[in-house]
């Protein structure tokens, strides 16, 4: 007589999860990725709808997405946000691109600061990471697509931007005008920087001169509406050195 093994209920508990966490890696490959192939984001909660059966433990899910992220088929953006490799490939280059995400990774941000001055050649110098204004806390979120930081202003300052849709993402984008309030308001402002030969343009490297006279009033604005001294005293900088109003 052969040799028959007895496994024990926790042994045949193991082998039937490897067995189910490989036919879901397998189910994966050939049918859910390529259904998020199309999508800029998914969550667990999502994989879980397409299966029609509701028992799949949320913990078979979860050592699958790892095992796709260790394999690079799978790009995780947060905690239980993630997206495929594929979307990725096809879409990095996209100029909305890094705007989108920046908008999945916190709803409700608006991109503003170094990253709107670097696209409208104020700032030329140095990369920046993807900055975002909330009203949420100052954070800063790193993934292997890059770094978002995430700046607080307060509720009276939060405008300014223009909402736009990329493959259903909603997201938002200061004006080059609130962009450079937002990165001077956030800046500190030292007691030299209130000489009166001091240039605030030439020690922060902006390019300004070719700023239009819609932003200039633009910028103004903002100014004026926001009651802050430091604003009113870098506005008189950039009317004496650069704009000559």
């Amino acid at each position: 007589m052969g040799f028959r093994p007895v496994w024990s209920h926790l042994q045949l508990t193991i082998i039937y999860r490897i067995i189910d966490i490989k036919c879901l890696l397998s189910y994966m490959k050939t049918s859910i990725l390529s259904t998020f192939d199309s999508l800029p984001y998914f969550t667990v909660e999502g994989v879980k709808q397409l299966f029609s059966n509701d028992s799949t433990a949320s913990g078979t899910i979860q050592t699958a997405l790892y095992r796709w992220m260790k394999s690079g088929h799978v790009i995780q953006l947060k905690k239980g946000v993630y997206m495929t490799r594929r979307y990725y490939e096809l879409h990095h280059a996209d100029a909305d691109f890094s705007m989108a995400v920046s908008a999945i990774l916190i709803p409700q941000s608006y991109v503003s600061l170094e990253f709107i001055l670097l696209r409208n050649a104020v700032l030329t110098e140095v990369t920046y990471p993807i900055s975002a204004i909330t009203l949420k806390n100052t954070r800063m979120i790193e993934n292997s697509l890059g770094t978002f930081t995430y700046h607080h202003i307060k509720d009276d300052f939060y405008r300014g931007f223009s909402i736009s849709d990329y493959y259903g993402i909603l997201f938002a984008q200061a004006s080059v005008a609130k962009a450079l309030f937002d990165y001077l308001y956030l800046r500190p402002w030292t007691g030299s920087m209130r000489s009166s030969t001091y240039n605030l343009t030439e020690e922060l490297r902006l390019n300004l001169e070719d700023f239009s006279s819609a932003d200039q009033n633009e910028f103004a604005e903002y100014v004026e509406s926001s009651q802050v001294l430091k604003m009113e005293q870098v506005l008189k900088n950039l009317r004496r050195n650069v704009w000559r109003l």
